[in-house]
């Protein structure tokens, strides 16, 4: 084929490529090696280091089905790092578009462990290892009442159970009784945590994000206000690979699926960038 012709492909061919190069791996994936970062082995570092007698993790997760491809499965891997290391979770949304994706989320996971459990101590309960206490307007009225009481705030979860009496919320009053909250998000609610829950009430605050949206988060990440920053899929590819292997829970790894689709597609990408450039300077060249 002559350059000419690669310089002016049909469009069509184009996108049908694209096409093929997404959806193939999706439908097999290779599997990359995955590469864990500083700031993805910190978030890690930091939930599992929760004292499980003391303190619990929250996280908030505050993202529409748009995000879901990205931000859904650090959700799932970070309830599966919890849950497999016995930590109790709170779970919240600031968007009320999040709620569906919380509930699908937590009932996955605990579909999951209780498919494997094979006693009560290993199986997981609603209410005694983790609590969904739903949505409630504006973003920053929940942010500012969880530093002082939260079953006080959430009086009832997300499906009308009273809270207080839960197990799970035994001796957690409060942020002093987390140890970490991680928010997970398309918008700016990571940023909303680090100015009135970190700095008025002290609490460590970690954040994944949106590929596009990260590099707005890295100066939180670098004055180490965030102690720990997920990015994109591969953000969630690598927390997903930090639970499987050291954490040793098993399940799907829809980020790590991802990345092979991800990744061919950067590269057909790249190929066409290469081509369209080597067209244009052999056409120069020859008039």
């Amino acid at each position: 084929m002559r350059l000419s012709k690669l310089f002016k492909l049909d469009r069509k061919i184009i996108f049908i490529i694209m096409a093929l190069v997404i959806a193939i791996p999706i439908i097999k994936p290779f599997g990359l090696p995955t590469h864990v970062t500083s700031r993805t082995q910190s978030l890690f570092d930091t939930v599992d280091a929760t004292d499980r007698e003391t303190q619990a993790v929250l996280i908030s997760s505050d993202y529409a089905p748009q995000a879901e491809p990205e931000l859904q499965p650090m959700m799932i891997a970070l309830l599966r790092h919890c849950l497999g290391r016995k930590i109790r979770v709170l779970l919240v949304t600031l968007y009320i578009e999040g709620a569906g994706l919380v509930d699908n989320a937590a009932k996955q996971v605990i579909n999951e462990f209780n498919e494997r459990a094979t006693c009560s101590a290993d199986s997981i309960i609603m209410g005694r290892d983790i609590v969904f206490l739903g949505w409630k307007p504006p973003p920053i009225i929940p942010i500012l009442a969880m530093g002082t009481d939260i079953a006080g705030f959430y009086t009832t979860d997300f499906y009308k159970k009273p809270t207080a009496d839960m197990p799970v919320m035994r001796g957690i009053k409060n942020y002093d009784d987390l140890s970490i909250v991680v928010a997970l998000s398309s918008g700016g609610s990571p940023k909303w945590y680090v100015q009135f829950a970190q700095t008025r009430f002290g609490v460590k605050v970690g954040a994944g994000v949106t590929a596009v949206s990260v590099a707005d988060f890295y100066p939180y990440l670098e004055s180490g206000q965030f102690s720990g920053l997920l990015g994109g899929m591969k953000g969630a590819a690598e927390y997903e690979e930090l639970v499987d292997k050291v954490v040793g829970v098993p399940g799907r790894r829809r980020a790590t699926e991802g990345m092979s689709s991800q990744s061919a597609a950067h590269l057909a990408i790249m190929f066409f960038v290469i081509i369209g450039n080597i067209g244009y300077f052999a056409s120069r060249r020859r008039r």
